[in-house]
């Protein structure tokens, strides 16, 4: 029995290779040549040429105000107010009388004791003048003597009771609001006035254990408050705490700044920048660094204007820079602006910022309308 296969025209495979190839050219006559590649002109960009420069390592925290002395003015005893002698905002000199509380009972006191003193000792004089002539024992002077010195204990303890009833300014200072009135009883422990030596603040603030090593005593502290916008005030690191909070692994520093014209009060929040030495960095616009994932990079520009990626370590990042660590070596020509839709082997152009954002603005606007 014979078999018939189907025999297969020899030309079907050309005329497959044909349409093939059709398709191909008809898919790639709507395909875009990318920027910098064959069939494309230069992407515009703006770049730089790194070089070395000075600069000032810095430390920023947020810090409080507080005077140099700083109390709130109390009474020792118990007793009515006899007289208010300063007002509200007072500057004082040190040991002004501020209160002077009632003490007509304990004057009168004094007067007795004193002049229970005043015989007591004229009764130890007699009797040493007698004991010479063996008229008096010296047992009886020496009992003399003592009840002098007793007398003379109960004067002191007296004038130290009345002294605790004027009531003085321990420092000179700026006092606070008035907090008493004649007649007013106070006890010890009610508060009559604040008092704040203000010619001279410290500021405390807070710097992460990581950063100890960078604050040393004497170091410039700027500080700026809130209520004295486009102000600036100058002070120097006085003292760093001895000890590091285990909660938030941070170290106290206290700077002291000058305030002659009283413009820092105490309780105000002040940012702080830490200066450092003055070194030598290589530092970039920020702008110019890529990251993407965990590598970081920026584009770095051939002789023949084309770009590569150059692997960088960073350091610090103040002010819209950064700085270089590894990666870059001084007088290298990287790209600033324009970076978003470079690739490595692009041809670039010198350009305005403007020129290479607009190309960005185009090339995304050309990807959307592909899509």
């Amino acid at each position: 029995m014979s078999q018939h296969f189907p025999v297969r025209p020899a030309h079907l495979p050309r005329a497959f290779g044909f349409l093939f190839a059709a398709a191909l050219t008809a898919c790639g006559s709507g395909a875009q040549t990318p920027a910098g590649q064959a069939g494309g002109g230069a992407v515009p960009v703006t770049t730089t040429v790194v070089e070395m420069r000075q600069w000032n390592d810095s430390v920023t925290a947020l810090g409080t105000v507080n005077a140099r002395e700083s109390i709130t003015v109390t009474s020792k005893v118990s007793e009515t107010v006899q007289k208010v002698n300063f007002e509200s905002g007072d500057e004082v000199a040190a040991g002004a009388v501020l209160v002077t509380l009632s003490g007509n009972q304990q004057q009168a006191t004094l007067d007795a004791a004193e002049a229970a003193a005043i015989d007591a000792d004229s009764q130890y004089r007699r009797g040493a003048e007698l004991v010479d002539s063996q008229l008096i024992s010296r047992a009886s002077v020496d009992t003399l003597r003592a009840e002098r010195d007793a007398a003379r204990a109960t004067v002191a303890e007296m004038r130290a009771n009345i002294s605790d009833r004027t009531i003085r300014a321990p420092f000179a200072g700026v006092l606070g609001l008035r907090q008493v009135s004649p007649g007013a009883l106070v006890t010890p422990g009610t508060p009559i006035a604040t008092l704040d030596d203000i010619g001279s603040v410290y500021v405390d603030f807070p710097v992460p254990e990581t950063l100890l090593s960078r604050v040393a005593p004497g170091q410039t502290v700027i500080g700026q408050v809130a209520a004295r916008p486009g102000m600036h005030f100058e002070g120097a690191v006085q003292t760093i705490d001895a000890r590091i909070d285990p909660g938030t692994r941070a170290v106290v520093v206290r700077a002291a700044f000058d305030n002659p014209e009283r413009q820092l009060r105490p309780g105000m929040l002040v940012e702080v920048r830490l200066q450092q030495q003055s070194r030598q960095a290589l530092m970039l616009p920020e702008i110019s660094v890529i990251q993407v994932g965990r590598d970081t990079f920026v584009y770095r520009v051939r002789e023949d204007d084309t770009v590569e990626q150059a692997p960088i370590t960073v350091g610090v990042r103040e002010q819209g820079l950064v700085e270089v660590v590894e990666g870059l070596e001084p007088g290298t020509r990287i790209v600033v602006d324009g970076t978003g839709k470079l690739r490595p082997g692009m041809t670039i152009t010198e350009g305005s910022v403007q020129e290479a954002k607009a190309q960005q603005a185009d090339d995304a606007a050309s990807g959307d309308a592909a899509q």
